[in-house]
């Protein structure tokens, strides 16, 4: 089948470029080429499909706006303290008891507030890391938890760049979907505090028990086929370096409360549902000042921070805040248009017209979320990233949900709690390999992000009880009122998938 090959070469590019640690940029083109050669066997118009692309690739002109600014808050927040000064504060709670769960609590909050995975696991997730195998912590569970921490707030924040890339597929509102993932990842969480929770009161025991932190951590480490111990060598190398986080941040900023004043904007203004540009705008000023009033910075170096992002001259300083920026924002801004022409190209040729007759009718046996979720799996392994696994998986499951404000809603938050979460469980998606990588943990901590496994799962039960009860009341109903029809079976799956979908009339 000529959709299977082309999608199988596709995929052999992406993870060619993966393995070989390559941007995926070329590989999105090589991408568009295949779709448009596609098409053309397919007997569509050259045409037609840049006319369909190009319009895709205009459509997500505002979240790209989103994303220039995102970048230059990121790096504003770098270079006025205000990361410097959360971070310095929030670590002094550690201890080697508690280590565990205040990472994942501290990574979560942390990436609340800057919205990016990425950035949290390079400032909050490196010193936790540093500072947990320094106290003998059990890195495959530190890791974990650090992963799962970083990802709440790329899920859930109002300046995260997956939950605007939602909005912006789905048409939705973006603070009503972060009040309705707050509802449903709050189970999840609690559970993922107790698990953490539990895992430090393993630790103590083994080290009342004349274990020790150490003995866990060895044993982890072996269970880990030696990469986990390379992990702890590596970063415990630095760990005694970086220990006094506040002397350290205190020597490279002045650690004034005013520091936080662009991340308390961001908190206020989100709890008033404020446009999130103008409350990314509102925090860029508070960090412009705080900048200038009270970091000293020249108006030249701020500029110049503004697009290359923010460098400090402090070799240990620049391992845990160097970064953001616009530039920094490239590669995702080039995946989210280069994926948006892939949206244009599917739309004009049906390239995945039977996938996604396949998929509808899954949602038709399991429901559209339990569908979205199975969907968003398959799309993360093949895509290798958290942006085209999101696009993807809105684009096949787009038949399981209606066009009104409540189904758009509905499909907002399904893709949430799957390909925003799922993505970065994949082994080889740099969704989770480059926090894991960046905080030099073991790729089986991938076992240990519990809220990451604990979001999807606790949805597809969800919706498995609420369709079971809804199978109970229509039976029920049934029973009372034989006449009632009886509704058409459909047809296998497999069978639409070889010979597509061809009602009959009476259907």
């Amino acid at each position: 089948m000529l959709e299977a090959g082309t999608m199988l070469l596709f995929c052999a590019v992406l993870f060619a470029s993966v393995a070989l640690g390559w941007s995926i940029i070329p590989a999105l083109f090589v991408g568009v080429l295949l779709f448009m050669g596609y098409g053309l066997v397919r007997r569509c118009s050259l045409r037609a499909m840049a006319s369909r692309a190009a319009g895709s690739v205009r459509s997500a002109g505002t979240v790209v706006v989103a994303f220039v600014l995102i970048g230059v808050l990121t790096s504003l927040w770098r270079a006025s303290g205000t990361i410097a000064f959360i971070v310095a504060h929030s670590t002094a709670v550690i201890h080697a008891a508690t280590v565990i769960p205040l990472s994942f609590l501290l990574c979560s909050a942390m990436s609340v507030l800057v919205g990016s995975s990425f950035a949290s696991a390079a400032t909050m997730g490196t010193i936790c890391m540093s500072l947990g195998l320094s106290m003998q912590a059990n890195p495959v569970m530190l890791g974990g938890a650090i992963l799962a921490g970083v990802y709440v707030g790329d899920r859930c924040s109002p300046v995260s760049t997956s939950a605007l890339l939602v909005k912006q597929l789905t048409h939705t509102n973006l603070f009503n979907t972060i009040a309705r993932m707050l509802r449903t990842g709050a189970v999840p969480f609690v559970l993922s505090c107790v698990v953490y929770v539990a895992a430090a009161v393993v630790e103590w025991l083994c080290a009342s028990g004349g274990s020790g932190f150490g003995a866990a951590s060895a044993a982890a480490t072996a269970g880990s086929a030696g990469s986990a111990g390379s992990a702890r060598a590596a970063v415990s190398t630095n760990a005694s370096s970086i220990t006094d986080i506040g002397g350290l941040f205190s020597s490279a900023f002045d650690l004034h409360w005013l520091t936080l004043v662009p991340a308390l904007l961001v908190i206020v203004l989100a709890l008033l549902r404020v446009d999130v540009r103008l409350l990314m705008l509102a925090s860029i000023a508070a960090s412009v000042a705080v900048c200038v009033g009270v970091q000293h910075m020249e108006w030249a170096e701020l500029l110049r921070l503004l697009i290359f992002g923010y460098h400090a001259q402090n070799p240990q300083v620049a391992a845990l805040l160097d970064g953001g920026g616009i530039l920094s924002m490239l590669t995702v801004m080039a995946t989210v248009c280069i994926s948006s022409a892939y949206a244009g190209i599917f739309a004009e040729t049906r390239m995945l017209a039977r996938l996604q007759q396949v998929i509808e009718m899954l949602g038709h046996r399991i429901g559209a979320c339990g569908a979205t979720m199975i969907t968003a799996t398959c799309a993360a392994a093949l895509a290798c990233n958290q942006t085209l696994t999101i696009m993807l998986t809105h684009q096949l499951c787009g038949g399981l949900y209606g066009d009104d404000e409540s189904e758009r809603s509905a499909q907002a938050i399904d893709l949430e709690d799957s390909a925003v979460v799922i993505a970065p469980l994949i082994p080889w998606s740099i969704a989770g390999a480059v926090p894991l990588a960046t905080i030099n943990a073991p790729t089986l901590s991938l076992a240990a992000a519990t809220f990451l496994y604990l979001l999807p799962l606790s949805r597809m039960l969800a919706s498995a009880v609420r369709r079971r009860s809804g199978f109970r009341t229509r039976h029920r109903s049934q029973n009372q009122n034989p006449g009632l029809a009886i509704p058409h079976r459909p047809k296998p799956m497999l069978h639409m998938f070889v010979h597509g979908f061809h009602p009959k009339s009476g259907d």
